[in-house]
């Protein structure tokens, strides 16, 4: 009995303890690492809530680039910080869901040694082609690639990136063989498909409709379940033949495992409120995404379903690095 009420005395102790410097967060700066060079979706995401964050808290919260390794540099840096709240880190699907398929020893777990904290914002990709193409929908793609098995090649930028993995899904759930030609980042890639070298590739909403409407590309669809309110007149390629076809790039906020639950459920409600501004709702929607939120539950959940489809497709896929 003796050592039940010790143990019992020591957990409350160790709750008290918790709430107390829970109830004292932020005293001092706060870093969010960013796994990206500046500039980027991720980066532009972590200032919008790094200065929203320091006017509501009055505590500088700065912005740290930690690139290298696609994102696997910072995001390690973030699993191995303290979980005390004042280390935060920017993750994406790339860094959460694809990379632990593709990288054997990775330094991290996704699950395991991160606090999910919230989704900030979800951005689908387009499927575009070039105007030579005789493909002017889904459908006639699908059925043009059937007639031409293996002929059809799709550009992306670079081995196991989101737009590889996005290309490879739609070619297993449509039942058709696309070659694959990587190329050193996305904007090489979508220059070639402009240039006719290579007919086709996913590509981010963000960076790819300028493309769209210069008439220098021709979109058949977008990624996500529901039409971009960006570009209402573009179909989904759900509703193009593909039911269940999904594929968004994501970036949420994550705290390194054993951050205090109500450390984590106060930046949730922080950062929720900011995501409902007006201001930061025009900002997102100018970069082409659907502005987040929820709980640190969902964003466990969408963790856990995007590691399941990723891998599920690397593995198919037969996706390596060298």
């Amino acid at each position: 009995m003796q050592r039940v009420a010790w143990r019992w005395m020591v957990a409350s102790l160790a709750i008290v303890g918790a709430t107390a410097f829970a109830q004292g967060y932020p005293n001092r700066p706060i870093r969010i690492v960013v796994p990206f060079p500046p500039g980027g979706g991720a980066d532009s995401t972590a200032r919008i809530l790094g200065q929203k964050l320091t006017e509501r808290w009055g505590q500088q919260v700065l912005v740290d680039n930690r690139s290298g390794a696609a994102g696997n540099i910072g995001t390690e840096l973030v699993a191995r910080a303290a979980p005390d709240g004042y280390t935060l880190g920017i993750g994406v699907n790339g860094t959460h869901a694809i990379n632990p398929s593709l990288y054997p020893k990775l330094g991290f777990d996704p699950v395991r040694d991160f606090a999910p904290v919230v989704l900030a914002l979800s951005v689908p990709a387009l499927l575009f082609v070039h105007p030579s193409l005789p493909a002017a929908s889904v459908q006639q793609l699908v059925a043009l690639a059937k007639s031409r098995p293996g002929e059809l090649n799709y550009a992306s930028g670079g081995l196991g990136s989101p737009p590889h993995v996005m290309a490879e899904l739609f070619a297993s759930m449509a039942g058709i063989k696309l070659g694959h030609v990587p190329y050193k980042g996305a904007a090489p890639a979508a220059i070639d498909v402009i240039a006719g070298f290579v007919p086709m590739m996913f590509d981010n909403l963000v960076s790819g409709l300028p493309h769209v409407r210069g008439g220098r590309v021709r979109a058949l669809g977008v990624t996500s379940l529901e039409r971009s309110p960006v570009v209402p007149a573009i179909p989904t390629i759900a509703e193009s033949g593909l039911p269940g076809y999904q594929a968004v790039t994501w970036i949420a906020v994550f705290a390194p495992a054993g951050t205090p639950r109500e450390i984590v459920t106060r930046l949730n409600a922080e950062i929720v409120a900011i995501l409902a501004t007006q201001e930061v709702r025009e900002r997102l929607a100018a970069m082409g995404a659907t502005v987040g939120g929820g709980t640190p539950e969902q964003l466990a959940a969408l963790l856990r379903d995007d590691l399941q489809r990723w891998a599920q497709v690397i593995k198919a896929a037969n996706i390596r690095l060298e």
